[in-house]
C-alpha cells in the first residue's frame, strides 16, 4: 500500500502560532513608529499642536501593548461547530 494523497480541509481553525506573532509584531512596530513620529513632531511643530503630540507619545507605549498582546484571543472560537441532537 502507498500513501493516500488525500487532502484533507480543516476548517475553524486559528491562525497558525507564527503567523499570529509575525502579525502582532508588525502592529506593534507600527504603534512604536506612530510614537516615534510624535516624539519628533512634539519638538518641530508649534505650542498647541505640541502637547497633542507629546500626549501621543506618552500613551502609544501602553495601547501598543495591549493590541499587540491581544492577538490569539480574536475571531470566532468555532464557526463551524455542527451540533448533533440525539433523536428519541
Amino acid at each position: 500500500m502507498g500513501k493516500s494523497n488525500d487532502v484533507h480541509r480543516i476548517t475553524g481553525v486559528a491562525v497558525g502560532l507564527t503567523e499570529d506573532q509575525s502579525a502582532r509584531q508588525r502592529r506593534y512596530f507600527i504603534s512604536m513608529m506612530l510614537r516615534t513620529a510624535c516624539f519628533i513632531l512634539t519638538v518641530v511643530v508649534p505650542n498647541p499642536w505640541r502637547w497633542f503630540f507629546f500626549v501621543g507619545a506618552f500613551i502609544l507605549p501602553y495601547v501598543a501593548v495591549v493590541v499587540a498582546n491581544a492577538g490569539r484571543e480574536r475571531g470566532i472560537a468555532n464557526p463551524s461547530a455542527v451540533q448533533v441532537r440525539e433523536l428519541n
